[in-house]
């Protein structure tokens, strides 16, 4: 536990508090909003197609091959 010794040591301490505490918020908004990104129905089906056109190149590939 900390002593102060001064009414500016514990203004400068919460201060410092205030501003760790408004940085976690800002941070926490933009996980959210990436979050938020990443699930959106078109990144699913972006990934979805780009794994669907892989495999069916691998397939014609095979396919020739035959």
């Amino acid at each position: 536990m900390k002593i102060y010794n001064s009414f500016s040591e514990i203004e400068k301490d919460l201060k410092k508090l205030q501003l760790e505490k408004e940085i976690a918020i800002e941070e926490l908004k933009i996980v959210k909003h990436d979050f938020e990104a990443y699930t959106k129905p078109i990144v699913w089906v972006n990934k979805a197609l780009k794994y669907l056109s892989k495999y069916g190149v691998l397939l014609m590939i095979k396919k020739m091959f035959k």
